[in-house]
């Protein structure tokens, strides 16, 4: 079996450790601390030089950089890489042409596709991205890692000492507002409910959803309640890999107000999302830039 997938993989310049492990070679535009800290995931920590831990698709994780080699280790690695962290780190995007064709667009954007290069957008779990930027909601990103890593201790399933899987739908679906209390998650736990509810029940609909055209989309996440549209482009954003979906909250308006005036999200084409990021992450490391 082992053989097999190194025979596979090898095609994507793979070199399988074993089972468990694997190294990336030459793997260009990713770098591991801009992915993970620019606000579109909740669940990676640091745990080394240019090095961290985290929980996805209950499995533990850690990813690895040296020069130009990535390494993954995980349960399984080997045999699940090609159906599930392959698109996770969205591998098979050449993020060096979409920069490209950014740049073209505007000086500003190129500068922003310049500050953080190696800027991923990740293909996470729908129900996780979903519940995880409802708990966003008016919140800092320490807390809200705090409040999805007690969400996960509570209600997640331990697949390692210490690592919770990120609960599932029909667990929260059992819950009500006084079990969600320990998590600390002040009003968004009516949201979180709602949520599970209408997923659970159908009338909001995941696989319609990853159809369907982006504003039909949109409306449709926001049939939950406390789900507005910022809330539903990034879950369509960073759940459903809708890269043309475009977040926008205060400081983002700011940004493009200030560096874009006069241009809407078509502006951006159908990578709009990854822009969106580059600007965000741009205009917030440089706040004396933004009026």
């Amino acid at each position: 079996m082992l053989k097999f997938y190194l025979e596979v993989l090898c095609v994507l310049n793979i070199h399988v450790v074993d089972e468990n492990q694997i190294v990336l070679s030459e793997v260009a535009d990713f770098d591991l601390a801009e992915t993970f800290n620019c606000g579109q995931c909740f669940r990676w920590n640091p745990s080394g030089d240019n090095e961290f831990v985290g929980v996805a698709f209950d499995c533990v994780v850690n990813i690895l950089k040296k020069k130009n080699k990535i390494v993954l280790t995980g349960k399984s690695m080997a045999k699940n890489f090609d159906t599930v962290w392959q698109n996770y780190f969205d591998l098979d995007s050449d993020y060096s042409k979409v920069k490209a064709g950014l740049s073209s667009l505007d000086a500003t954007l190129s500068l922003a596709c310049k500050y953080a290069p190696g800027i991923r957008i990740l293909q996470q779990d729908p129900w996780e991205a979903l519940c995880s930027f409802i708990i966003s909601q008016n919140n800092n990103i320490p807390r809200i890692k705090g409040i999805i890593e007690r969400l996960c201790r509570c209600f997640g399933r331990e697949v390692e000492p210490g690592f919770f899987s990120f609960p599932k739908i029909t667990t929260i679906t059992k819950l009500d507002k006084d079990d969600l209390s320990p998590i600390k998650c002040g009003f968004r736990d009516a949201y979180i409910l709602d949520a599970a509810q209408k997923v659970a029940s159908g009338e909001v609909d995941f696989a319609k959803i990853a159809r369907m055209p982006l504003d039909s989309a949109r409306k449709e996440l926001m049939k939950i309640k406390g789900v507005g549209p910022k809330v539903a482009e990034c879950a369509l954003l960073y759940g459903f890999h809708r890269l043309e979906a475009f977040p926008i909250d205060v400081w983002m308006q700011r940004a493009l107000d200030t560096f874009f005036p006069g241009k809407d999200i078509s502006y951006f084409g159908r990578h709009a999302g990854i822009a969106q990021q580059y600007i965000f992450h741009y205009s917030r490391m440089n706040p004396s830039l933004v009026k």
